[in-house]
């Protein structure tokens, strides 16, 4: 980033030609001749010119980068969203409320099979409008080129007329609207749009004006925005994964906001607040490991949920996080579970009473071979952090343990299952219903499954939860579900994000009030 100052420069000076360009007007051949200055007590010409504004432009550090603008695959529409650039029917707000975007309103059936929307009167970037068939043929090809949607392929998408969309069911859905805020069912002008991967024509208040795969982005105002005023001219959001190189940019003022701050950057940024604004709000991200069953004898499994402490941990990550007792918070009706205390005393007995001794160098063993767990990790979400915390905890009752970190976990150790215990990050409450949480983490066919934790007890439960419509009944199969997970040792639920954002006086809007990860640019964002 040595010469990031003057490349953005040379870059504002381009999208403010560009801007004048596409509104009709012509940027000047050359700088016009100078005029003598006006007396000083002359009155200022009735037809003056104002004076030009510097481009509003925001540059923002993100966690992940990836190599395609397809919303539509993989995790790739939560990026595209927070870029600016595509949107949903419906989306989140700040207090977890589920709100129509572009959706005006729905309705469902008494038999709770047919849902029915009329859409706003939204358009794409290139004015095209946005039509109930295209939001049809969005979500199947959805269905098509993103597995995790596999359970949508018996639903069939109906468009009834330019505005009102329909979706049948074969079964109870009854979480429909939150689903439908699944940054994956972004709108898209399938017409149009010729490159997917790289230039993806949608609806959201910026478009996209560079895109490097798996590194840096830019993007430019929406013009044809629908749904109000944009106020940025635009952003470039770089890729910084290091969460000493996003406090190191900021300090050196090349990057204005970014959210996930950790412990060591949220002290220095408090201790000047004149300098930084703060936002500290609870979030639904969790931290967590996953124990690898198929690898670690019972009493090993046990012995590291006895060790593991997370209110120390959470006291060392000074209030970036909060102890977890279970993947929600606890008082929310499904997140009623409990887990033994830390006991470490107990953590050894088992691993003695099993046969492990203590050899010369502190460390248990079996047969001759030292305990050595692996513990996988990604540098993010200071899951680094947690990494070696969980690393001095195991080694100090005789466990040792060595630190495995992969850039992309999820075609890593996740897809592979080569892992001890793993570590991940991931929202478990996408908006007041436990059911995505318990889908991602514990179907016989999810990726964890690798781990040997599903169970065809687990699963009947899970099938259950999925079509109940009574929130009471929703709320106690949850808890019944993840207390499996804790009780068989095979999770260990770690902390609960608080989501921590700093800017630069003068940035805002830029999603910091929302506890979701996959917001960020809206119409609001702003920069004084």
């Amino acid at each position: 980033m040595k010469n990031l100052k003057k490349t953005l420069a040379l870059l504002l000076a381009l999208c403010m030609i560009l801007a004048l360009a596409a509104c009709g007007q012509k940027a000047p051949a050359e700088a016009p001749a100078a005029e003598p200055a006006p007396a000083a007590d002359a009155a200022p010409a009735a037809d003056a010119a104002p004076a030009p504004q510097e481009a509003k432009w925001l540059r923002m550090a993100t966690n992940f980068a990836y190599p395609s603008l397809d919303a539509h695959k993989d995790y790739y529409g939560w990026y595209t969203q927070i870029y600016g650039m595509t949107e949903t029917l419906y989306r989140i707000d700040a207090d977890m409320s589920v709100s129509p975007l572009l959706a005006k309103d729905s309705s469902v059936s008494e038999d709770g099979l047919t849902w029915t929307f009329t859409l706003a009167d939204a358009c794409f970037s290139n004015g095209n409008p946005v039509t109930a068939d295209m939001v049809a043929r969005n979500f199947q090809r959805l269905i098509e080129v993103n597995e995790r949607y596999d359970d949508w392929a018996d639903f069939t998408f109906t468009a009834e007329d330019e505005k009102t969309f329909v979706i049948t069911t074969p079964d109870v859905f009854p979480t429909m609207l939150v689903a439908l805020t699944d940054p994956e069912f972004a709108i898209m002008d399938l017409d149009a749009t010729t490159d997917f991967d790289n230039a993806p024509i949608c609806t959201g208040p910026f478009v996209i004006q560079s895109f490097q795969p798996e590194g840096d982005v830019e993007v430019v105002r929406n013009d044809k925005y629908w749904n109000g005023e944009v106020k940025l001219d635009g952003a470039t959001l770089f890729y910084m994964p290091d969460a000493d190189s996003k406090l190191l940019a900021m300090q050196a003022g090349e990057i204005d906001c970014y959210t996930s701050v950790d412990a060591a950057a949220k002290e220095i940024y408090e201790a000047d607040p004149a300098s930084y604004n703060l936002t500290v709000i609870p979030g639904t991200r969790m931290q967590f490991y996953v124990i690898n069953q198929t690898r670690l004898d019972d009493s090993v499994c046990a012995a590291i949920n006895l060790t593991v402490d997370c209110e120390a941990i959470a006291e060392f990550l000074k209030g970036t996080t909060s102890a977890a007792v279970g993947p929600f918070i606890a008082s929310a009706p499904y997140g009623q579970v409990t887990k033994p205390a830390p006991d470490p005393a107990a953590a050894k007995a088992l691993l003695e009473a099993d046969g492990y001794t203590l050899n010369a160098d502190g460390f248990y063993e079996k047969d001759g071979k030292v305990l050595e767990l692996s513990i996988a990790h990604y540098k993010s979400r200071q899951l680094p952090d947690l990494a070696l915390l969980m690393k001095e905890q195991l080694e100090k009752i005789g466990i040792k343990a060595t630190l495995v970190v992969e850039e992309d976990p999820d075609a890593g150790y996740v897809a592979t299952g080569d892992y001890d215990i793993a570590l991940y990050c991931m929202i478990a409450d996408t908006g007041g219903d436990p059911y995505y949480c318990v889908d991602a983490l514990y179907r016989q066919s999810g990726k964890w499954a690798k781990a040997g934790f599903p169970t065809d007890e687990s699963e009947a439960l899970i099938n259950q939860l999925q079509f109940e419509t009574d929130i009471d009944q929703r709320a106690a199969l949850a808890n019944q579900i993840v207390q499996m997970s804790i009780d068989d040792n095979a999770f260990g639920y770690v902390g609960l994000f608080n989501k921590v954002s700093v800017a630069r006086p003068g940035v805002t809007g830029f999603s910091e009030d929302i506890p979701f990860d996959f917001y960020g640019l809206t119409p609001e964002t702003d920069i004084a």
